[in-house]
């Protein structure tokens, strides 16, 4: 039985007498991408639209800022959009740092974003920082197969890729050997103009004392940072109101 009854799964259909790609094709190409692109299943779902403010306090004030939650929410939102919006018409541009604390809102942003692009065609990687590291301590395992992933090909993959998303950059104990790996990461894509977006609960100007100076300054020179700040934790809320 086909797939398609458009097409029979040819993947292409005629219309006016000329050949035209089938929206089934189209379909299997995007899940392809969200499947290639390592964002977790239940985030791909994620969209701008679905952003809701009503958990930004307008009361509460980030004394750093003098802004309230509310209006940075609001700040980051748009900076978020237009992110999209400048990536279309240039993939050479200043990445994201957000941060805030869990459960404020920094990775569905992120992922709204990622989203928005794979659907557009654009290709995106979207990494969790401890499952990188894990994936890169792994290739010094006993017993490896032929075939298997190395450490230059895990790094090459989010050095060269086109759109890098790394979440959860937190306060892990870095050894040296892990502010190398990442510092290798950030100064490729520094030097080769490659946008990045990263999500921490470290405020930037406290991230020194986790990766050390060298990978803090690449991080300040290709994202400009914004924060999310909440009362309670989103998700929390979001299952009590499910429930």
């Amino acid at each position: 039985m086909a797939f398609c009854n458009l097409c029979q799964d040819r993947g292409v259909i005629v219309q006016n007498d000329l050949a035209v790609i089938c929206s089934c094709r189209r379909q299997r190409t995007l899940v392809n991408r969200l499947k290639e692109s390592g964002i977790p299943l239940r985030m791909q779902a994620c969209n701008f639209a679905d952003f809701n403010f009503k958990y930004y306090s307008r009361k509460n004030i980030d004394t750093a800022k003098g802004t309230t939650f509310y209006e940075l929410a609001k700040i980051t939102f748009k900076a978020a959009k237009d992110f999209v919006v400048h990536f279309k018409q240039n993939n050479y541009l200043d990445g994201l740092f957000l941060t805030g604390p869990v459960g404020s809102g920094k990775t569905f942003l992120a992922c709204c974003i990622a989203n928005a692009l794979i659907k557009e065609g654009y290709q995106v990687l979207f990494i969790v920082v401890p499952d990188l590291l894990d994936q890169l301590r792994a290739t010094y395992e006993p017993g490896r197969l032929p075939g298997e992933d190395t450490e230059a090909g895990i790094l090459a993959k989010a050095q060269k890729t086109p759109l890098l998303i790394l979440d959860d950059l937190g306060a892990h104990n870095y050894t040296e050997w892990t502010r190398n790996k990442l510092y290798s990461i950030f100064n490729y894509r520094l030097n080769h103009c490659l946008p990045l977006i990263i999500t921490s609960n470290i405020k930037l100007e406290d991230l020194e004392d986790y990766l050390g100076e060298r990978t803090t300054s690449r991080i300040y020179q290709i994202c400009r940072p914004y924060r999310l700040l909440t009362e309670v934790d989103i998700r929390m809320v979001q299952r009590g109101e499910k429930n």
